[in-house]
């Protein structure tokens, strides 16, 4: 199942989207691990593999620009295996240990396309307040549960897990297209048993 939003920054945020305050608050020197990759407006959204990246995942983000990884990895395997579709974003989750989790950052700042991303594995420790720092979207994990909300003006998007299914719920990532606006997300449910007839 392929569940598709667009997405329309409030108008005061939108008529911000580039303006030279947001870009100052946002390369402020306390967001050390920043990405800058202004060309990438086709992002692949995934959180919560826990060591398993399926084939349906590879394939649903084959074509990315970028993907950011929203924590609780798994094993390194999964981000090496990430990088032969696309520059890589991730941040650690809770579950990630060990000498490679540890290079991991707990919190990561992209810029892409006209956007400017923040990105945690628990919404719950997020310790900013996002539109006053500058960012329009927030990306995170940890709950498997796939959502999409605006607070403040800023959207805040939890691809769901795709890794090993937890109880009954879904087993999934998301696309977000910057390239126009309003943006356009897609939450992809990679156990559907359409999904390999889906066009990528």
């Amino acid at each position: 199942m392929v569940s598709k939003s667009s997405v329309q920054p409030r108008a005061d945020v939108a008529s911000r989207l580039d303006g030279p305050r947001r870009a100052t608050e946002v390369n402020k020197a306390n967001y050390p691990n920043r990405t800058v990759n202004r060309a990438a407006t086709n992002i692949g959204l995934i959180s919560d593999t826990h060591g398993l990246l399926r084939d349906e995942a590879r394939r649903a983000l084959e074509g990315s620009d970028l993907i950011i990884h929203a924590g609780d990895v798994g094993k390194p395997e999964i981000l090496d295996a990430l990088k032969t579709l696309a520059p890589v974003v991730a941040v650690r989750g809770n579950v990630d240990s060990g000498p490679w989790a540890s290079a991991l950052p707990l919190t990561a700042v992209v810029e892409a396309g006209p956007a400017h991303i923040y990105v945690l594995h628990d919404i719950q420790e997020l310790d900013l307040d996002p539109a006053a720092a500058g960012f329009h979207i927030v990306i995170s994990g940890h709950s498997h549960q796939p959502g999409r909300t605006e607070r403040g003006g800023v959207l805040c998007i939890n691809p769901g897990s795709a890794g090993p299914r937890r109880f009954h719920l879904p087993v999934t990532l998301a696309r977000l297209d910057l390239s126009q606006m309003p943006w356009k997300m897609d939450f992809l449910d990679l156990l559907d048993k359409r999904f390999g007839r889906l066009e990528k």
